[in-house]
């Protein structure tokens, strides 16, 4: 066990958004977490690597409560992938990779080569090295994700946590994006939409509802009809997929003759 909550709880407003959850993410193998809008995932995210203190429970990394961990030991552990982000400064793909060396860097320290290597490293494993010096605004949206992914993994992190990493992107860069985050083989918790998807790439899923956890385990264990009418109030059909995993058909009621 690596990173784990142990019954976390934060609210706002009011309102418990994050509700008693105790969850696991297994080493080196990734973690899906899905759940409708408002469910608590980016919350819980955010809990997970301390942008956000718990109002009761602990969050550990190794077994030690991270809130009592200086944050610059922490970021060298763990980083994390924002939903998209645009900025209208003028980027280069390196200027961007670069800010995750930060933690590894003491203040006014000259850049070095180790740190240059970090960030050369870092594009080779998604696949940009040839853009090093190509401006941020001029990529696509699957580029700019795998650019937030090698600045993340210049940190040399061993954890990472990625906050619905296929948002806006066509199913081509979707499947890129997520067969990339499966090569790395750190140990990721990563905040899903897409329930085939989350079949498709994770080793574990944690379904998220009203602030709770109410069910976790292995995709073939978690999504069935039953628990996906329970939480997304829809119908499915399930059948095997690719690789054995379970490929889930929504059912649409239609009328003869249109369109659904």
């Amino acid at each position: 066990m690596t990173l784990a909550t142990h019954d976390v709880r934060w609210g706002a407003g009011g309102r418990m958004i994050v509700d008693g959850i105790t969850l696991s993410a297994p080493p080196g193998r990734i973690l899906g977490l899905i759940g409708p809008n408002g469910s608590g995932k980016s919350s819980l995210l955010r809990l997970l690597c301390r942008l956000r203190g718990v109002a009761s429970g602990v969050v550990t990394l190794d077994g030690r409560d991270i809130a009592a961990l200086p944050r610059r030991e922490l970021a060298r552990r763990l980083a994390f992938v924002e939903q998209q982000a645009t900025t209208d400064v003028q980027l280069t793909v390196c200027d961007v990779v670069r800010l995750g060396r930060t933690p590894h860097r003491a203040a006014f320290a000259s850049w070095t080569e180790a740190d240059e290597h970090a960030v050369e490293a870092a594009l080779e494993r998604v696949g940009l090295a040839e853009r090093h010096d190509q401006p941020w605004h001029t990529l696509s949206g699957g580029e700019r994700q795998r650019v937030h992914i090698a600045r993340a993994l210049a940190q040399d992190p061993r954890e990472l946590i990625l906050d619905e990493p296929t948002n806006h992107l066509d199913i081509q860069h979707q499947l890129s994006i997520l067969g990339l985050i499966r090569r790395l083989g750190l140990t990721c918790i990563v905040a899903l939409h897409d329930l085939n998807l989350a079949s498709l790439f994770c080793d574990r899923i944690g379904v998220l509802h009203a602030g709770r956890l109410v069910a976790s385990g292995s995709p073939e264990n978690v999504l069935t009809p039953e628990l996906i009418r329970q939480v997304f109030g829809v119908e499915v059909h399930i059948r095997d997929g690719v690789g054995g995993r379970r490929h889930i058909e929504y059912v649409v009621d239609v009328e003869p003759g249109e369109r659904p």
